[in-house]
């Protein structure tokens, strides 16, 4: 007999995550549970929703037409059960983050206690990592995410804040090397390349209308923007820099600019998260607690 309730929620858990394995593990089912309540739900409905091989699984269309009514649907659900029990509507429960280490350390972290201390049935599980995070297939309730191009998605992506960068070096390395004078110049120098980056190999500068790409000429490259930090702090070449993770080295004289006639790339700062008509408390109280430290700008 279909549970239909039930089976709603393992199609929902199934589509999303996109594994009919990783869904058992989140409801507690075994997989010859998971597999009876799709295959008692495509009955039910008289249409199949999931194409599945033994490796891989898609949503036909159908099932992506009927997975954004049932979304709705089983989010209205919570919805109701909510406003019955006010005392759970505050934020509560485990939440997922995935968030840059280096944008965390130096305009986060130290925010994060006194954001707990609010909501004393909340457990944050913060993860950093500068990788691009898959918020949905690793189970993150919200990733912050920094992109010069965020491309299009199913996902909600609030805007946090705009780094520019900033072109600098060590006193000592300009003292030895030179400052560039022009972008061109860059192929003389020794580089430090933050290797995750979406621009990390191709270097972008713009003055009066004029473009100019410069490749990376770099003999260290490496996945943290705070390594790349120290190392132009040791003189050990120059580096494009989001503005923020210099800015004390730059005004206490640890690190000097260049080329600050032209313009240079910006990053921009975005919370995502799971595109939902009603956010859930936890979530929508972390939200406004990085809108509040970063300024909504």
């Amino acid at each position: 007999m279909l549970d239909r309730f039930t089976a709603l929620q393992v199609f929902r858990h199934v589509a999303e995550l996109n594994s009919f394995a990783e869904a058992g593990r989140r409801l507690g089912l075994s997989p010859a549970a998971i597999s009876k309540n799709i295959a008692q739900l495509e009955a039910h409905v008289g249409a199949r929703l999931i194409n599945r091989t033994t490796r891989r699984m898609a949503l036909t269309e159908e099932g992506r037409l009927y997975l954004d009514h049932v979304v709705r649907g089983l989010d209205a659900f919570s919805e109701a059960d909510r406003a019955l029990c006010p005392i759970k509507t505050g934020p509560s429960g485990t939440l997922r983050v995935s968030a840059p280490m280096t944008v965390t350390l130096t305009r986060l972290s130290a925010a994060i206690p006194h954001f707990l201390s609010r909501y004393p049935d909340l457990v944050l599980d913060l993860h950093l990592d500068d990788r691009r995070i898959d918020l949905i297939g690793e189970g993150y309730d919200l990733v912050i995410r920094g992109s010069d191009n965020l491309e299009d998605s199913s996902l909600v992506a609030r805007k946090l804040t705009v780094m520019p960068h900033v072109l600098c070096a060590s006193p000592g390395y300009f003292a030895a090397h030179g400052k560039p004078k022009t972008p061109s110049d860059l192929g003389a120098h020794s580089c430090v390349r933050f290797s995750l980056s979406g621009h990390a190999d191709i270097w972008e500068f713009r003055k009066d209308g004029h473009v100019e790409r410069v490749a990376v000429n770099a003999r260290y490259s490496v996945t943290s923007s705070l390594a790349v930090r120290d190392a132009l702090r040791e003189g050990f070449g120059l580096s494009l820099m989001p503005y923020p993770y210099v800015e004390k080295d730059l005004q206490e004289g640890r690190l000097h600019a260049a080329l600050e006639d032209w313009s240079m790339m910006e990053t921009t700062l975005y919370a995502v998260y799971p595109s939902r008509q009603h956010l859930a408390p936890k979530i929508r109280a972390f939200l406004d607690f990085l809108i509040e430290e970063f300024g909504g700008s």
